[in-house]
């Protein structure tokens, strides 16, 4: 991992929002809900009524109220990021947050939100509109990452949370955290921004495009009307075989199938039937996927992610000028193909020319845009170096 520090030139129980397909709800102790301004004006012009976030704390903020760390996910991920007393399940990011990790519990208080028009809880197109008593689907209105990056600010306020010690992102995650503090100058101290981006680039909307007609293509879609019991499941399938592909590296897929084949594949029913290991690997994510995630919510969520743009508030580097900050830190993958390194070494220039104080990482990670799950080794001493130096 190549490593370069740049020079520098809530209401206590809001009501919880209500799901038109209750297989994606988390309904656990841990679960809490902010309430959103009503209405919530949207960036694009919409507005939500009765609109709520759902987020999961860890640690204890202090007396000062000056600990904390807002805590943005990718696109699929929920709000439980690691396990706690009040649900001890497995999360996204476990080995990354708890005591004694790089988002250290016994020090900072950790708030992960559900991003709006996510399944998982947050106001999404599965939510119930109350103008009409119905579901949103496609009436949802028009989805952008400041709206997610607006969500999370709401529920640290709701928190009686004034100033973050760090916000910090993965994915889209990471272009939520270059929105927030665009919006909210002042209000973050540190700014972690991981595989993110200020905009999104050509063959990253290329893609996401051929996912999204995959979806739109499927007869089972029935323009966003499919019944939960019945998605679009060949459309959801093949975007995420595809989102599959991109989200590791060709590095990594050598390494870890090659050629090899699936066992007891001799005997195929059909000659196009899948052969290699790669392929069965492929199904079991795509079969995983349709269980856990909504088209129309990943329909909203995608196309927001294509069209964000931190330039359309003001030149970055004028954008971080004004944010307040008094660090940042810039993750990016070598072998990443979605979010390219090339995407965080521009930030990270924005940043030391508005003259914040910069780290950048060049991570040596052979698992494309999804190393921040699974090598954790590389990224827990960049986090942990950067927010907890004297565990150095």
């Amino acid at each position: 991992m190549s490593v370069q520090r740049l020079p520098l030139a809530l209401s206590a129980e809001p009501p919880a929002s209500p799901l038109d397909g209750a297989r994606f709800a988390r309904t656990t102790a841990a679960q809490r809900f902010a309430p959103l301004p009503n209405p919530f004006v949207l960036h694009q012009g919409g507005e939500l009524r009765d609109g709520v976030v759902s987020f999961e704390t860890w640690g204890t903020l202090n007396a000062e109220r000056d600990n904390a760390i807002l805590l943005f996910t990718g696109l699929s991920p929920s709000a439980h990021a690691a396990a706690s007393a009040l649900d001890p399940s497995e999360g996204w990011w476990e080995q990354m947050l708890g005591p004694g990790k790089a988002l250290d519990t016994d020090r900072w208080f950790v708030v992960c939100v559900n991003s709006l028009g996510s399944p998982f809880g947050s106001t999404s197109p599965l939510s119930i509109n109350p103008a009409t008593g119905e579901a949103y689907r496609l009436s949802f209105p028009e989805l952008a990452i400041e709206d997610i990056a607006r969500a999370g600010y709401e529920t640290i306020r709701s928190l009686d949370i004034a100033r973050l010690a760090a916000v910090v992102g993965p994915s889209l995650g990471g272009m939520a955290v270059l929105a927030f503090v665009a919006l909210f100058p002042g209000v973050a101290r540190r700014l972690i921004s991981i595989s993110g981006t200020d905009a999104a680039s050509p063959v990253a909307i290329a893609l996401r495009s051929v996912q999204r007609e995959a979806i739109l293509r499927d007869p089972e879609w029935h323009g966003g009307n499919y019944r939960p019991d019945q998605p679009p499941r060949t459309g959801m399938r093949l975007a995420r075989k595809i989102g599959t592909i991109t989200y590791r590296s060709a590095l990594e897929w050598n390494d870890r199938f090659g050629r090899e084949r699936i066992a007891g594949n001799a005997h195929r029913a059909s000659g196009f039937a899948p052969e290699f290991a790669i392929e069965s690997y492929l199904e079991a994510q795509a079969e995983r996927f349709v269980r856990s995630f909504d088209a129309n919510c990943y329909l909203y969520l995608s196309r927001a992610m294509d069209r964000f743009d931190l330039s359309a508030h003001a030149p970055p580097q004028e954008v971080f000028a004004r944010a307040g900050l008094d660090s940042a830190l810039i993750i990016g993958v070598e072998s990443d193909q979605l979010f390219q390194i090339s995407e965080q070494e521009r930030v990270a220039a924005a940043l030391v020319a508005a003259g914040v104080q910069t780290t950048l990482v060049r991570s040596l990670s052979r698992e494309g845009h999804d190393a921040f799950l699974v090598d954790i080794p590389r990224f827990d001493a960049a986090l942990r170096g950067y927010l907890n130096p004297e565990q150095e």
